[in-house]
């Protein structure tokens, strides 16, 4: 995950392609209009760390929608959100203000594999020792 301080994040919309997308939005909406065609980045708000309505919105986009592209995280993100953002399908994050960028980045050095499936790696542990086990 690309982890960006506040001070180092530049305009909101500097890519061509990139769309900001409402907590309250309807993504099924969005995407019957055709408004994720030809994106390469979504931006999803987080207004205050207790609103995780953009992790649904995340999940949705990479499983339900197929978006392939890079999805950021803005508003107040905390360094212990980042690793569940990451597994929620964030592929980067601007980090709020005051917020240490060298800090958050050992935050992915603390958990080296999640029992549970995500949405990068949708097999659970159990699942993913097997296949490793028929494999050899």
């Amino acid at each position: 995950m690309k982890i960006i301080a506040f001070n180092a994040a530049s305009t909101p919309l500097e890519a061509e392609n990139t769309l900001q997308i409402a907590n309250d939005a309807e993504l099924a909406d969005l995407a019957a209009s055709g408004a994720l065609q030809g994106v390469e980045r979504i931006e999803l708000q987080f207004p205050k760390f207790t609103d995780g309505r953009a992790y649904s919105q995340a999940v949705l986009l990479r499983r339900r929608y197929k978006f392939t592209g890079d999805i950021r995280a803005t508003g107040d993100v905390l360094i212990d959100q980042l690793v569940h953002m990451h597994r929620s399908g964030f592929t980067s994050a601007v980090l709020a203000e005051g917020v240490d960028a060298s800090a958050a980045e050992r935050q992915f050095a603390r958990y080296a594999a999640f029992y549970q499936g995500d949405v990068l790696e949708p097999r659970p542990l159990f699942a993913r020792e097997a296949a490793l086990l028929e494999a050899a």
